[in-house]
């Protein structure tokens, strides 16, 4: 038996979202319905519902940084009971056979991941996202979240944490290590505070200081403007390793140049437009260009025990479900500090006022 749940909806890529109600699937063996607390806003929740990247299907429920509790589970699951504190993430279902499954490396399932939203399930029905009062997903790609997180800190971390805690952990950050992280949002907030606390000398990279004072406060031992330029030459062939959390085209060569020998960056934001750089950025010190893509469920769950271990969370504003437009807009100009976290009990009040 399906059940009924108000969320919001966005029917076009030029329209306002709406309270709505949707149609949840009934529980299988193996399903977990979850009653949703919270639900991040990520840029590329606003890149999908404004059809940047092309091919989204309207009307799109986006949301795929979920936490709420558990009210129900299906015959089949032991690891979840009612009433614990979960996370869901990007995605919610794959093969769970091919070799990248096998491997917990979900998102790079061989016969495609199934996304949280905007995707398709093997029924052929369209997924919905978190901006939603309940979600049914199958208990593999259900995620503990410690107690010690408060939950409405730990949202983003479903995204933002394990789009930064992946390459960091891949290419070795940890003493001794030199990292930069270019962009104070919501992604390069939670880079600096997961690189500093793997034990790396952080340095951010944001095109004004304005975000200086909170950047050292995250960890940063540094932090340099590039607005003028002399951060490029002041800094060259400084750093291990870079993450680029920028969601917008950046002059990839200025900060190519700033790895030292062998050093790696690793772009995690995912502009629009295509990106290019000369190859001699590449050859002149043996650098290396890298993309990383969030992370598989083991490792998530990792993340979200190293974050409780380590007390990170993200810096969020926590925002009613009617101010989603005005956050939409916030995020892309930049005016958060740092992510936008929807208190889904908001949608509740609307929809008893609809």
């Amino acid at each position: 038996m399906t059940t009924t749940i108000t969320a919001l909806q966005a029917d076009s890529a030029e329209s306002s979202f709406t309270t709505r109600t949707l149609e949840r699937r009934s529980l299988a063996t193996d399903d977990v319905r979850i009653a949703i607390r919270y639900a991040g806003i990520c840029h590329s929740d606003i890149h999908q519902v404004r059809d940047e990247w092309g091919g989204t299907s309207f009307p799109i429920t986006p949301g795929h940084e979920i936490v709420g509790d558990v009210l129900e589970v299906g015959a089949e699951v032991s690891k979840f009971k009612v009433g614990d504190t979960v996370g869901v993430g990007c995605f919610v279902d794959s093969c769970m056979e091919c070799e990248a499954c096998k491997d917990g490396e979900e998102q790079f399932c061989s016969q495609g991941v199934i996304a949280t939203y905007n995707g398709q399930n093997k029924d052929g029905e369209t997924t919905h996202g978190g901006y939603s009062q309940q979600i049914v997903v199958r208990d593999h790609f259900v995620l503990s979240v410690p107690e010690s997180l408060d939950p409405a800190a730990a949202t983003p971390l479903l995204c933002a944490g394990i789009t930064t805690y992946a390459p960091l952990k891949r290419y070795g950050a940890g003493p001794g290590v030199k990292v930069g992280v270019i962009g104070m949002g919501g992604l390069g907030h939670v880079a600096v505070k997961i690189a500093a606390a793997m034990g790396a000398e952080v340095t951010g990279l944001s095109r004004t200081d304005s975000k200086k004072e909170d950047g050292l406060a995250f960890g940063a031992t540094a932090y340099r403007a590039t607005e003028d330029g002399s951060a490029f030459k002041d800094l060259a062939g400084s750093f291990d390793l870079i993450i680029n959390t920028v969601g917008a085209s950046v002059s990839l060569d200025s900060f190519l140049g700033l790895l030292g020998r062998g050093g790696t960056m690793v772009n995690v934001g995912a502009p629009s437009e295509e990106q290019s750089f000369q190859m001699f950025s590449l050859l002149a010190m043996r650098r290396n260009y890298a993309g990383s893509m969030v992370g598989g469920l083991p490792e998530t769950q990792e993340m979200l025990d190293f974050c409780a271990e380590h007390g990170i969370t993200s810096t969020i504003e926590l925002i009613k479900a009617d101010q989603v437009d005005e956050y939409y807009e916030k995020v892309v100009s930049g005016d958060v500090r740092y992510r936008a976290v929807i208190d889904i009990a908001s949608l509740d009040k609307a929809d008893a006022a609809a």
